[in-house]
């Protein structure tokens, strides 16, 4: 008999990466699920596009690459983010009012997440009091078991203590780069050696795992009872765009089909490094 394939949901900020040469599919979660399935789960995207030439051809895109998708068509432009690269490092131009700031709450979406075994959401897309409340909505219908993975992706000024909280608060794993933990220090009111701040978290919110990556440097994976750290392998970069995401969805599927901590890490350290190989956030596997 097949095993059954874990089913992972990412919501939020789906949009085009508009590079100067060029533009690809992208957003965090989306992401996430791209690469989850790409390891051999199902996955769906739940996010909103407009009623446009763009939302069409994302739409298109997301079937091209087999990620199954809730996309509600709403009265707001599809995303499109400038993407500019400094040695292969990515920054974005992120502007408001598009249409996943709009996602609207669907009985469908609900019945998807009710059944998922797990999600990824972060704080971009929670930006809008409007989506805030729908990806909120949707995770209060998660059952008790569900990986709900809270990737923070801290992108220009849209986060807030709150909303961090809030999320956490929802989460049982947390992934943070160390840029982001350092933001975090003074606005906990925290001091100590990374680690003693990583533990804390996940005390604070009884967490499952919190991920801790450094770039180029390493990766730490932190969970009550063990830790693991590897460093970065070195590779050509063509570009650092989605590598996080693919980290995330390979570190997920390997837990939730029987992996150990040790053995998911050094799954989610190759698959990043891969994808750093590679133009896009959406690349083909080879492997």
């Amino acid at each position: 008999m097949t095993p059954k394939k874990p089913l992972v949901v990412g919501i939020g900020e789906l949009l085009w990466d508009v590079f100067p040469d060029q533009k690809k599919a992208g957003g965090a979660p989306i992401n996430f699920v791209y690469h989850a399935t790409q390891m051999g789960a199902e996955g769906c995207a739940i996010s909103a596009v407009g009623n446009d030439v763009s939302g069409t051809e994302i739409i298109m895109e997301l079937e091209k690459n087999h990620i199954n998708n809730y996309i509600e068509k709403v009265a707001y432009p599809t995303s499109s983010v400038l993407v500019e690269l400094n040695n292969g490092s990515p920054t974005y131009t992120i502007v408001e009012g598009v249409a996943w700031d709009y996602l609207p709450l669907t009985q469908q979406a609900i019945e998807l997440v009710e059944k998922a075994d797990a999600i990824c959401f972060g704080t971009l897309a929670q930006r809008s009091p409007v989506a805030h409340q729908t990806i909120s909505t949707l995770l209060s219908h998660a059952k008790e078991e569900t990986l709900r993975f809270f990737d923070i992706n801290i992108r220009q000024h849209y986060y807030h203590k709150e909303l961090i909280e809030a999320s956490l608060e929802k989460a049982n794993i947390f992934k943070l780069n160390d840029e982001e933990l350092e933001l975090l220090r003074p606005m906990f009111q925290l001091e100590g050696t990374d680690e003693e701040v990583c533990q804390w978290f996940i005390r604070k919110y009884n967490l499952r795992y919190l991920i801790l990556t450094g770039g180029s440097k390493f990766s730490t994976i932190y969970s009550p009872e063990e830790v693991s750290t590897i460093p970065t392998p070195r590779v050509t970069v063509v570009d650092t765009v989605g590598a996080g995401d693919s980290f995330s969805g390979a570190f997920v599927y390997s837990i939730l089909t029987g992996k150990s901590l040790r053995e998911a890490h050094q799954k989610a350290v190759e698959v990043a490094a891969f994808v750093c190989t590679r133009q896009g956030a959406w690349p083909a596997y080879n492997f």
